[in-house]
């Protein structure tokens, strides 16, 4: 049994030699006859770059306004909705005016009376029958009187509550009905032409930053690097984050919107790094992937990305300087494929 038992193991180890042996030979074959793939190669080269900290921060702007009312009464007439575009001195909303033209009327009944009076004493004075100081007394009533009536007049302006600047309504507080009174918002709004971000930097990155340094921001929902330049940095931290705020002014007509989310590039050192174009490398599952042409031939090389660099990667690891890097028709390689170059 035990001899029976070594030869038929023998016999099947025999008998999968032939294939083993067949099986190779197939896939060297294969490698032997793909044919010849044009392909675009750049000499990989270490070049230097600007490290930076990202910190992120808020887009919000530069003009901003809550409105509110400058005299109390009843909110008779609301003009604007939210998103509504408004002009300088547009009226916005109209408060209940009746109060207000009561105590006009009434400052104009007394400024006609007190100025008839002037009127009187000037033409006693005149034929002195009247004393001076009888006459000043008058005089002063009349001025009083007149002071009222400007005053009546200003408050019943302020009951045409109106836009501080050109912008767009944000948020509505108030609607008819509602009582308005100083203090108590009733519109809000912005110009949107002009944002800014505003960002919480650390204490360890504010000696890296200027008034007026032109800064890398991303902002997600853009897409495209934007420039801000430097306006406001604050003096002093907040106690609880240890941060300092800065803004800086973005540029207008980007497509931006209030409230979006943006980050800010600091830079902190110069480094040196192999950057490729972002077609070099292929993603195939978890690897990262790039082929490079040695003795007429693609060799694939597992390699590891950092920075994306718009239409450039960083290559961390994989890569080393001087290799031809194919950065054109990679997509369809394969290891060991013969390649003719481009030129």
């Amino acid at each position: 049994m035990k001899r029976k038992s070594f030869f038929s193991v023998g016999f099947l180890l025999c008998a999968a030699l032939p294939f083993c042996g067949c099986g190779h030979k197939t896939e060297s074959g294969t490698a032997q006859t793909l044919p010849a793939a044009s392909v675009r190669v750049q000499t990989v080269e270490s070049l230097k770059r600007v490290a930076t900290e990202e910190v992120v921060g808020t887009v919000r702007p530069k003009l901003r306004s809550v409105v509110e009312a400058k005299v109390s009464g009843k909110l008779e007439r609301m003009l604007v909705v939210p998103g509504q575009q408004v002009k300088p001195g547009e009226v916005l909303a109209v408060i209940d005016a009746r109060e207000v033209q009561a105590r006009l009327d009434q400052a104009l009944a007394v400024r006609q009376q007190a100025e008839g009076d002037l009127k009187r004493f000037t033409l006693l004075l005149d034929q002195k029958i009247l004393s001076q100081s009888e006459y000043d007394n008058a005089q002063s009533k009349f001025l009083v009187a007149d002071a009222a009536v400007k005053e009546a007049e200003t408050m019943l302006g302020h009951t045409k509550v109106t836009a501080p600047f050109a912008g767009v309504i944000t948020r509505k507080h108030a609607d008819v009905g509602d009582l308005a009174a100083p203090g108590k918002p009733l519109l809000e709004m912005e110009d949107p032409k002009t944002l800014r971000l505003e960002a919480d930097v650390p204490e360890a990155l504010l000696g890296r930053i200027a008034l007026g340094d032109k800064l890398s921001v991303r902002v997600p929902a853009v897409g495209a690097a934007l420039e801000g330049t430097v306006s406001e940095i604050a003096p002093v931290a907040d106690a609880n984050s240890r941060t300092f705020p800065v803004k800086l002014d973005l540029p207008s007509g980007a497509g931006l919107r209030s409230g979006q989310f943006g980050r800010l590039a600091v830079p902190v050192a110069e480094v040196n790094a192999i950057r490729v174009p972002a077609s070099a490398v292929i993603v195939r599952g978890q690897m990262e992937i790039a082929f490079v042409v040695a003795d007429g031939r693609a060799q694939m090389r597992l390699v590891k990305t950092g920075k994306h660099l718009e239409a450039e990667v960083e290559i961390v690891a994989g890569l080393n300087p001087g290799e031809q890097i194919v950065v054109d028709g990679t997509a369809q390689l394969l290891d060991g494929q013969p390649v003719e170059v481009k030129r």
